[in-house]
């Protein structure tokens, strides 16, 4: 990677965090929009034009992170040897052509829930391999001193997005159905002008190791530092939890609470303004309590806030799930800002990519699991107590995992660096 000279270079103080930093974050803020829609669109062809079981939804929702505990160890070492720039071109490229195959097989008449897994396998396999090497990416071209407010506008763009996805997607979804997709497509094609755009960064590092060596190098490094191991420990927990919830949404939203398309996207959009307000307010929270301390709160109050859908349908629905999902989406940014500051400054530049591949494959490897057990649960209980209460206790129960336990191993996390300091003080 990039050394702290060069990164420094980068950074000029009266444009902020850089030109090649803004081209990146300029191409990511709009494939995130890109990324909304996806996520919106997807399950709503499912479910309302393919008519998909609620185990069918949650098949496809596993393939959106099959690809990370197959591919992320394996993806660590290889961009470690590929240049970074080309690999996200590369990866937003594949990303691209997987989109479109939805809406162009639709057009043949032959998309079906097999075909929509098959793609949405293969365009999260791309993201596997372009989210490790932004991460290093991020290290190369942004000094250590500027990171926590580089993740805080990624987490900004990421944010708006969320606001402005949903409720794109919904109109874009009334007027073009499942042609919206291919706005979807051209967001990565976007993206990837960007990266072309950037100077080239970062160097092709430990070229000659053995892949098996750096594999074991990357676990080893997250787990013999107690820090990074509280934070694969807690994230693996709430990911236990989340994807149940996530998956499940759609299914209580349209079929339990009955919420039309437009209904359901609108809701989305007016809860992710409360994101914005946390990608905003994260680094400021952060200087005042401390990204440590942070982390283990932000945690617990995310996965407190998704028992609010409990309140369904005793209270209006759409305002149920707008509150919700405002709280559910504030406090998992101030966990997601907090948590790669305290792991980037762990890491040494060498071995972001390896380091950040052993803690995706880890920390989401349970997530396709997770997200079938979510569909699994509303296809067992729906005969015997209907969809709404099904996919209640479903969304509850993957929630409670985070209240309960995800929390504990993040709390020593201050402790432990205030102890560090102290000694490095002393010596």
């Amino acid at each position: 990677m990039s050394s702290p000279a060069v990164a420094q270079a980068r950074e000029d103080p009266a444009r902020g965090l850089g030109r090649d930093f803004n081209l990146l974050w300029l191409g990511q803020s709009v494939s995130n929009i890109g990324d909304r829609i996806n996520v919106f669109v997807v399950p709503t062809v499912m479910i309302l034009l393919l008519h998909a079981s609620a185990f069918q939804v949650g098949l496809v929702g596993m393939a959106q992170y099959l690809a990370i505990p197959l591919l992320s160890l394996a993806a660590g070492v290889l961009v470690d040897r590929w240049d970074l720039r080309r690999t996200l071109i590369w990866c937003d490229l594949i990303r691209m052509l997987a989109i479109a195959a939805i809406p162009v097989a639709y057009w043949l008449g032959v998309l079906s829930v097999p075909l929509v897994f098959v793609v949405v396998v293969l365009a999260n396999a791309a993201s596997v391999f372009f989210n490790i090497g932004y991460v290093a990416t991020i290290a190369a071209i942004v000094p250590a001193g500027g990171r926590v407010r580089a993740y805080s506008r990624l987490e900004g763009s990421r944010s708006v997005a969320e606001v402005v996805g949903p409720a794109l997607a919904s109109v874009l979804y009334r007027l073009l159905g499942v042609a919206s997709l291919l706005v979807d497509a051209v967001t990565f094609l976007i993206s990837a002008v960007g990266v072309r755009a950037m100077r080239p960064y970062g160097v092709r590092t430990q070229q000659h190791e053995p892949m098996w060596t750096r594999l074991v190098a990357g676990v080893r490094l997250n787990w013999n530092d107690p820090v990074l191991r509280g934070t694969i420990l807690g994230t693996t927990l709430l990911n236990l939890g989340g994807p149940i919830f996530v998956t499940v949404l759609p299914i209580l939203a349209y079929r339990g609470l009955h919420l039309s398309v437009p209904t359901l996207g609108t809701v989305m959009s007016v809860a992710a303004v409360a994101a914005v307000a946390g990608a905003l307010l994260a680094q400021r929270v952060s200087r005042l309590i401390g990204a440590d301390r942070l982390m283990p709160w932000s945690v617990f109050l995310h996965c407190l806030a998704g028992l609010g859908i409990l309140a369904a349908p005793a209270l209006p629905p759409a305002l149920v799930l707008g509150v919700t999902l405002s709280f559910y989406g504030l406090f998992m940014v101030w966990y997601n800002v907090s948590t790669a500051a305290v792991r980037q400054a762990r890491v040494g530049p060498a071995d972001q990519a390896v380091s950040h591949a052993a803690f995706r494959t880890i920390t989401w490897g349970v997530i396709p699991f997770a997200a079938l057990l979510g569909g699994v649960l509303v296809e067992l209980l729906t005969p015997r107590v209907g969809v709404l209460d099904a996919a209640r206790i479903a969304m509850v129960g993957g929630t409670l995992i985070g209240v309960l336990f995800a929390w504990i191993p993040l709390a020593p996390t201050h402790a432990r660096l205030a102890r560090e300091s102290a000694a490095a003080g002393a010596a």
